[in-house]
């Protein structure tokens, strides 16, 4: 005799009820997140035993973790496993198996991002945990990068939502790390409050998706919202509204955008660059995959909205960076602050034209965010170098780089040019072409044209300060002289500071890197092919 078992919508019998509905952990799936995470209990623990002399240690085991993690990604490049899946007597006889985790290539594509970020934050952050505590701040770093890279392989909104906060709690924490410093204590509240208000509303939107469709797995609410019944058509256009406001503020599109210029000013250099890079990629992520896996049948909703949303974040971005003023104290953080939400602009525009045209043209999103990342990256760590000399990090504070530090002068105008999207940044031209090929391919010619002009304004700025990169520096007449004549044995030469070598090893990994993805542009765009199904 069998005993009947009653799940939610399905009646089993107690011989079928022996199959778990949930399938056996596919470790290596998992393994990249998983081992960041593992490293950051590692590091916290580690903390509570070693002396102070030896806490460089615990950078070291950061970086160890995060190259761990980067290489677990190579087993997986066939993009084809999927775990905690729900069986068939879960979803119904003859539905598709719906899962939770998928490490398919969107997914290895922007956990290789992340952690790559993460791993060039490290570097970066390396010459300055001797002012923080290093302790806190590699645990909260490596638990921030370990939500990052859960997110882009989440396929439902319950695992979506937690890989959010896991990447977004630690963040607040490092913005106000530096413990007595009002301005940072002052980002990192303004950049909490502003969160919470943005999850909350997420949230809510969630909840509303969740009561229209009885699922949180992706693929199933896409089924569902096929056939919403009409009195609960409403609720479920809310429910897409506002799940996609709490993403437009991770990704710091308009009008949502208010804490960027204080919450990079406040925070230490870099973890400005990571929330510029790391922080962009799980918004970007997230707001794909509720967008095109989850909510298809609203396209003709959140379709347009985004389209606005793009056009009005790269207008507001770009006319704020180019009002900066240069002899403003950290002028040169806040531009590159208000750059990176006129970046976010041009990011959102392939989503939108997924909403007109073919899913194929998020692969330009993808493509751009690797270029944005690189060379932000590389970006922040010449404003690093700098700002070791020049704490004041102005724009001014640039002018004659290139009389004391050539290299890092010629670093910093190659990345800038490839923001601009100007030779001998081939691969910042290639990606901006992606975009807006994209924006005609869907029809959105006044988007094209929006992000055109956009791209003008983009370039004063970016070309005004390669130019003061190389003009004359201003200082005493003998540093004056000695810049007009080098030569000159009888002008004492101004002093150098030594850079610490993970510094200028951030800066000619992301140089490096630039330079081949320019000779090879190839190596980016094949993904605009990329397809989420």
């Amino acid at each position: 005799m069998t005993t009947a078992v009653v799940t939610p919508g399905v009646v089993t019998t107690a011989a079928e009820s022996t199959t778990s509905l949930v399938q056996s952990v596919d470790w290596l799936a998992i393994a990249p997140p998983v081992a960041v995470a593992a490293m950051a209990l590692v590091v916290l623990v580690a903390d509570l035993f070693l002396p102070a002399r030896r806490k460089p240690l615990l950078g070291a085991l950061t970086i160890a973790g995060l190259v761990a993690a980067l290489a677990l990604l190579v087993p997986l490049r066939d993009g084809n496993r999927s775990t905690f899946c729900l069986n068939e007597a879960a979803t119904g006889p003859g539905s598709a198996t719906a899962c939770s985790y998928t490490a398919d290539h969107f997914a290895l594509v922007i956990q290789a991002l992340v952690l790559g970020g993460a791993l060039l934050t490290a570097l970066l952050s390396l010459a300055d945990t001797r002012k923080l505590p290093a302790g806190e701040f590699w645990f909260l770093l490596l638990s921030s990068a370990s939500g990052a890279a859960l997110l882009p392989a989440a396929r439902d909104l319950a695992t979506l939502v937690v890989a959010l906060e896991v990447a977004s709690l630690p963040a607040f924490a490092l913005v106000g790390i530096k413990r007595g410093d009002r301005r940072s204590s002052e980002a990192a509240l303004k950049f909490f409050l502003s969160s919470v208000v943005a999850t909350a509303v997420m949230l809510l939107g969630v909840s509303f998706v969740y009561a229209t469709t009885g699922t949180l797995h992706l693929t199933e609410i896409a089924a569902r919202l096929d056939d919403v019944p009409g009195r609960l058509d409403t609720l479920a256009k809310a429910g897409v509204v506002l799940t996609l406001v709490g993403f437009a503020f991770k990704t710091a599109a308009a009008p949502f955008h208010f804490w960027v210029p204080d919450t990079y000013v406040g925070a230490p250099l870099p973890i400005a660059a990571y929330l510029s890079v790391v922080g962009k990629a799980v918004g970007f992520s997230g707001l794909i995959l509720v967008t095109v896996i989850a909510f298809p049948a609203y396209a003709d909703v959140w379709g347009p909205a985004l389209a606005v949303l793009a056009a009005l974040t790269m207008t507001v971005g770009n006319v704020a960076a180019l009002r900066q003023n240069a002899d403003r104290a950290r002028s040169a953080v806040r531009l590159l602050a208000w750059s990176s939400v006129g970046q976010a602009g041009y990011l959102l525009v392939p989503i939108a034209a997924a909403a007109y045209s073919s899913d194929e043209h998020i692969g330009s999103t993808v493509a751009y965010a690797l270029m944005y990342a690189v060379v932000n990256l590389g970006a922040f760590a010449v404003a690093a170098l700098v700002a070791r000399t020049s704490p004041g990090n102005r724009l001014t504070d640039y002018r004659g780089l290139y009389a004391t530090r050539p290299l890092a002068a010629l670093a910093m105008a190659f990345f800038l040019l490839c923001l601009a999207g100007l030779p001998p940044g081939i691969i910042g031209l290639f990606a901006k072409v992606t975009v807006f090929s994209a924006a005609v391919d869907a029809g959105l010619g006044w988007l094209a044209v929006v992000m055109a002009v956009n791209v003008v304004i983009a370039l004063y700025y970016y070309l005004q300060w390669t130019a003061t990169l190389f003009r004359a520096p201003e200082g005493t007449p003998a540093e004056a002289a000695r810049a007009e004549n080098p030569a000159d044995a009888a002008v004492p030469a101004p002093t150098r500071h030594g850079v610490p070598a993970p510094l200028t090893a951030a800066i000619a990994l992301t140089a490096v890197a630039g330079v081949v993805l320019s000779g090879a542009p190839q190596t980016v765009l094949r993904f605009a092919a990329v397809s989420l199904f």
